[in-house]
């Protein structure tokens, strides 16, 4: 009897999990059965993706769906580099947060909501841990890596004498853990060491002729005015020293920052055809961020750039991403859900971003023009949708029935796109080329049948980016 209680709560708590709102909890559980459907019409791989957008892509970074009542804080707290402090922990709806990713809580529990009081008070900084999930069991397991976060929007309500918090809050710094301790009240405070990003020197440094340091190109410009001659040009110029070393040209220019992102801001823009390249990091550490924070990566991948310490070399990982990556699976079954050439940006925070429902789970939703082998459940709703003007419905993989996110549909005729898919980042595995070699049909299959009877392990054969 205790294990059907067990199993009875368990599925609730994913129920709640994978419903951005849920106002009648009854009423969908007696039609679930019945509103199970196919989507046919994006099953098809026909036909170009929509190029038209006129969504306004600044209203999911508002985060309307939290209120209009939630109070800004100006200022921000930056830590010196190396230096302990001691910092309180939330778990972060279970997000490994990236320096720079906006985080949106929705907290509930007295102990967190006193914390937050606190930390408004003061310098509204709390620690994220990152985490990794274990491979039987699939539970979370924190690592000693993590991120400061800032509040930066806050507000507290009470509902039927129940307090609860939203808020927003930036990544801002990463940290090693030295010490945990968990106070009286329950809440727990860390001792962390900030990490610091390590700038590496341009490796012509010492063979460049002082005298012709006049003669180096400017910065490139931002957008995509960079013509592929200019890029000759730069090249020429700033690498011309190379003769006077061992290695060519173009072995040096794989370690350019300026290089390095140009080739990933290219491949974005496959993504997305009209990607705001001025609203973009221009520099290279923030940039690295911003592209960790938008990869389609499972959390082992994640946080190895969390790990690299150096933008060029965060870069490099990242890059070799993005040119390896050709489709996205389920994660338990590896059904092939999406491909690359289908994500799109919908947010001015990138083709993915963290949002909350109002049970308090986060999901790091990435948008996609199409999907496929997806089952929707349930009737369409406008409640507390991550995206104004959409409403959304949930899809399940058709083969494994894990939860993967949502089809949104315009609720208006003139709103373009007229539909899209946003998948949960925790529920979609890149296909990436594994340590073995290529992937071939049986060696998928095997891996669907193992994701089936819930014992797939995949650590043998995890494929690790290249510094």
């Amino acid at each position: 009897m205790a294990d059907d209680e067990d199993d009875d709560r368990e599925g609730l708590r994913r129920y709640l999990q994978q419903m951005p709102e849920l106002e009648d909890v009854e009423g969908e559980v007696e039609e679930e059965e019945s509103e199970l459907e196919v989507d046919p019409g994006d099953e098809s791989d026909d036909g170009e993706s929509p190029s038209i957008i006129n969504f306004d892509s600044t209203l999911p970074a508002l985060h309307s769906y939290l209120g209009t009542d939630l109070q800004e804080y100006s200022g921000r707290t930056v830590h010196d580099e190396e230096s302990c402090q001691s910092v309180p922990l939330l778990s972060g709806g279970l997000t490994m947060l990236i320096p720079g990713q906006t985080l949106p809580l929705h907290l509930f529990r007295p102990q967190e909501v006193s914390l937050i009081r606190n930390l408004v008070l003061n310098d509204r900084t709390f620690g994220v841990l990152a985490y990794s999930l274990e491979p039987t069991s699939g539970q979370p397991v924190a690592s000693e890596l993590g991120t400061t976060a800032e509040i930066v929007q806050c507000s507290i309500e009470s509902e039927h004498g129940v307090e609860s918090v939203k808020l927003k809050a930036v990544g801002r710094q990463r940290f090693r853990v030295i010490e945990v301790r968990t106070q009286v009240d329950g809440n727990k405070v860390a001792k962390v060491q900030i990490l610091a990003e390590k700038t590496m020197l341009s490796p012509l440094e010492g063979a460049r002729c002082a005298s012709l340091c006049r003669q180096l190109p400017p910065s490139p410009p931002a957008g995509p005015s960079a013509s592929p001659h200019y890029w000759r040009r730069y090249h020429k110029r700033k690498f011309h020293c190379a003769s006077l070393t061992w290695w060519p040209p173009w072995v040096y220019s794989l370690y350019d920052a300026d290089t390095l992102m140009e080739k990933i801001k290219r491949h974005l823009r496959e993504w997305y055809g009209k990607l705001r390249e001025k609203a973009l990091p221009d520099n290279a550490i923030d940039f690295s961020y911003w592209v960790a924070s938008c990869l389609p990566i499972d959390n082992d991948v994640r946080l190895s750039l969390l790990t690299v310490g150096s933008a060029v070399q965060r870069l490099r990982c990242e890059l070799d991403i993005l040119e390896k990556c050709t489709s996205l699976c389920c994660r338990n079954c590896d059904m092939e859900i999406t491909m690359r050439g289908e994500i799109f940006s919908l947010s001015q925070y990138g083709p993915m971003a963290a949002y909350v429902n109002p049970h308090g789970y986060v999901h790091e939703t990435l948008t996609v023009h199409k999907a496929s082998s997806l089952n929707l459940i349930g009737r369409p709703s406008t409640e507390y949708s991550w995206f104004p003007g959409y409403a959304w419905t949930i899809a399940q993989c058709r083969d494994c029935g894990s939860h993967m996110g949502w089809k949104f549909t315009a609720t208006r005729k003139d709103m373009l796109p007229a539909k899209f898919w946003g998948l949960t980042r925790s529920a979609l595995s890149p296909r990436l080329p594994t340590v073995g070699g290529d992937d071939d049909d049986a060696a998928v299959a095997a891996r669907r049948a193992e994701g089936r009877q819930g014992t797939g392990d995949r650590a043998a054969e995890t494929w690790r980016p290249t510094l």
